[in-house]
């Protein structure tokens, strides 16, 4: 007889090497979908990046959203120029959900090791999670990932493609595919004279054999990558005809203004629809859950969004308030300084013995920082249309987020996934904000109740700024180890708040929320300054306030209280910021140059010119990493002697964010996220009374105005090594750095954002 224990053994041995087995085998490939692309007439697709048209036109597959941040003319270039394409005759299109589109790099990203631990342990874990998230993974659009993730993919595309033309010229010519050249489009055989556009190979190229490797360009012999490109949805961005969620006008569609409790995460007790149903063109009030971690509310649908918005105006709700009633962001602060005076949280990361190296200094500093909440503030509002046709439906979304809000709107319209056709649109600004779903759910939901006909649900902007999943408020103390020569001995960082991901992982997937979260600490304890004793920790504190992710996430505010402390020890050492800096980063030569590159661009040490209102002028300088790239930033800062102002006159910005794509991309993604950081920075705040947000638009919640964003000044670092983010880096150092600016010319130290002189 055989024992339970031998058969279970025996399962276990089997199922052990299964893994084992599976773990060696490299991810599955990312070239080909597992249908076939919808092809015009006229077009051939070569994989599942690209379409080849008898025009010559190349369509290629955009697997990431554009919100604004170029990934339209980025990834495509990538394709291209292993391609070879004409660049003229290049455009793209959505894809449609698939899993070779699945982003793997976000995920890596996000687990919790430190940029230089190079252990077996990290490569293992990243390893299986590549091979993990091919399979299972999601489409996402963020963390500043998309040229990152697509890097390899998207050219090897394209490397498959030319390698399929010229076989396909090879054989149709009868000379030897290696005699064959391809250059802007057109394929050239030198000893016979022969050519041909793409065009008029791609039927004969689709039927040929996918390689099952290629070979893709050296660097030096890149013609497109590298240049400083134009963008392609300029034109059509410039003269209206870009589609973004708004511009989505199916025949006969509705509209539905969406109201919902005043109180976050609150629901509908009761409403009275007689007036408003009594006015024009109303179609039908109703009552909408909060789904997707949303809050609850009504719709008015009607034939305009005019008479929508009227309408709804008019509907009598009693709500109810839900877990967040009475709560304030005096008590949420409070509940946040609580935990972090009780805990010092999961260790992300330790070196050496800080307890023991702080009690061994000659003298310590301690200093506490604070972040607020902060909205997304999209340009566009959420909304979403969707059209329910008997077991089927369309949806129009700008959504960060494919197939999780292609789910969303299936549950909430009761059809499986497959029966749900989801169409990406332009995005008016994402941020993270876009990541989430419970618009697209709720939606559906006002769809479904008018089956048949397209509605398009959207938000009003004191809607969307005040139900919004914030950026986390934080609480974090800093605390440094000096001996008597002034020498750092130790470096000790706790920060509190809650934790994105646990909330995420609940609201999408009724998951439990357990475990570390590397976005509360990230941008405190990955960075790269050799401390020779240290421990960074957070504590995760759970709140009814709905957080999310937000531009450059945990970075955002940990860059401020790192950056801030740091460049305090310096000033408590008696040392230049910057040669305190260096100090600590010998052994990191990448973070050196363009920390001392910033510094040398911006004069540093040097005496700087009045304002023109005659206020003295000074710099602040901070380093930070993040999604891969290395940015110093150079604040020029003045208050203003007749309001009190903060003016920032210059930023000089450097930035390593290896190989660059294209200079032009990531000049005006340094821009963007300096002037995203700065908003931030100087007006950016949250504030909550009874559960209830009390900014509701731009002149509660203000933006950085034409006339106060300063001269931003960037400098690309060359590199030959892969491909960085872009899209987030620029945001966080902005905020440090004006900080110690201010220091510098006022001698006040403002440690809580968003900073106000006192």
């Amino acid at each position: 007889m055989v024992s339970r224990r031998r058969v279970l053994l025996g399962t276990l041995g089997v199922a052990g090497a299964l893994v084992i087995g599976w773990s060696i085998v490299p991810p599955r490939q990312r070239i080909s979908t597992a249908r076939q692309m919808p092809l015009a007439p006229g077009q051939q697709s070569l994989n599942g990046w690209l379409k080849i048209g008898s025009d010559d036109r190349v369509t290629i597959m955009l697997a990431k959203s554009e919100m604004g941040q170029g990934v339209s003319t980025a990834l495509a270039m990538l394709l291209a120029e292993e391609l070879d394409a004409d660049w003229s005759r290049v455009t793209t299109e959505m894809s449609p959900v698939d899993k070779i589109y699945n982003n793997i790099a976000t995920v890596i990203d996000g687990l919790p090791f430190h940029p230089d631990d190079h252990g077996s342990l990290k490569t293992f874990v990243g390893w299986m999670t590549a091979k993990s998230m091919r399979e299972i993974g999601l489409m996402v659009t963020g963390g500043s990932s998309s040229i990152k993730d697509l890097w390899g993919p998207m050219r090897e595309a394209g490397a498959s493609a030319r390698a399929m033309l010229v076989a396909a010229a090879a054989a149709a010519w009868r000379v030897p595919a290696g005699e064959i050249t391809v250059q802007a489009g057109v394929l050239r055989h030198a000893a016979s004279g022969k050519q041909a556009r793409f065009g008029e190979l791609a039927a004969q190229a689709a039927v040929q054999e996918m390689p099952g490797s290629v070979t893709l360009k050296d660097p030096a012999r890149f013609t497109l990558i590298g240049q400083p490109t134009k963008r392609r949805d300029t034109p059509a961005k410039s003269d209206g005809s870009a589609r973004f969620g708004l511009d989505v006008l199916p025949p006969g569609l509705l509209y539905a203004s969406i109201v919902m409790c005043p109180t976050v995460g609150g629901s509908v007790a009761s409403f009275d629809p007689k007036a408003a149903a009594a006015l024009p063109g109303v179609q039908q009030v109703m009552a909408v859950p909060g789904l997707r971690g949303g809050t609850g509310g009504i719709a008015v649908i009607a034939d305009t969004p005019w008479h929508a918005m009227q309408a709804a105006k008019q509907v009598v709700v009693q709500w109810n308030p839900g877990p967040a009633a009475g709560l304030d962001s005096a008590a949420l602060m409070q509940q946040l300084k609580t935990a972090l005076a009780a805990d010092d949280g999961f260790g992300y990361y330790r070196t050496g013995d800080a307890a023991q190296a702080l009690k061994d200094a000659a003298r310590t500093l301690t200093a506490e920082y604070s972040s607020p909440l902060l909205a997304h503030s999209t340009l566009e509002p959420q909304n979403c249309t969707v059209w329910l046709k008997d077991d089927a439906a369309m949806v129009w979304a700008p959504t960060q987020v494919p197939d999780i809000a292609r789910a969303a709107a299936a549950d909430a319209l009761g059809l499986s996934a497959d029966q749900v056709d989801l169409q990406v649109t332009l995005l008016g600004g994402g941020f993270g904000r876009r990541l989430e779903v419970d618009f697209i759910a709720q939606a559906a939901t006002v769809a479904r109740a008018v089956p048949g006909q397209p509605v398009q649900s959207f938000w009003s902007r004191e809607q969307d700024m005040t139900h919004d999943f914030y950026r986390p408020p934080c609480v974090a103390r800093y605390t440094a180890g000096f001996d008597a020569q002034g020498r750092l001995l130790a470096w000790q960082a706790t920060s509190a708040g809650p934790s994105i991901v646990q909330q995420y992982l609940k609201r999408q997937w009724g998951l439990p929320g357990a475990g570390p979260d590397k976005t509360t600490a990230e941008g405190a304890f990955d960075n790269p300054y050799e401390w020779p004793n240290a421990r960074v920790g957070h504590v995760i504190v759970e709140t009814p306030v709905p957080v999310g992710f937000w531009r450059s996430v945990g970075h955002s505010h940990q860059a401020f209280f790192k950056e801030s402390f740091i460049d305090e020890a310096a000033q408590a050492a008696a040392q230049d910021p910057v040669a305190f800096r260096e100090a600590l980063l010998q052994k990191h030569p990448r973070h050196l140059q363009v920390l001392r590159r910033a510094a040398a661009l911006s004069g540093w040490g040097s005496t700087l010119p009045p304002a023109a209102d005659g206020a003295k002028k000074m710099r602040g300088i901070a380093l930070h990493q993040s999604f891969g790239s290395i940015v110093a930033q150079v604040a020029e800062v003045s208050v203003s002697p007749a309001d009190k102002q903060i003016r920032v006159h210059r930023v000089v910005a450097v930035i390593d964010c290896g190989l660059a794509i294209n200079p032009n991309i990531i000049r005006q993604q340094m821009d963007s996220g300096i002037v995203f950081g700065l908003t931030a920075a100087l007006y950016g705040e949250i504030t909550l009374a009874k559960g209830q947000v009390q900014q509701s638009n731009f002149h509660q919640q203000a933006l950085l105005r034409f006339n106060e964003c300063p001269v931003i000044e960037t400098e690309i670092i060359q590199s030959a090594e892969p491909p960085e983010g872009v899209g987030e880096p620029g945001t966080p150092p902005i905020a440090p750095a004006v900080a110690n600016a201010l220091f510098a010319l006022t001698g006040q130290r403002l440690r809580h954002l968003p900073l106000r002189l006192a």
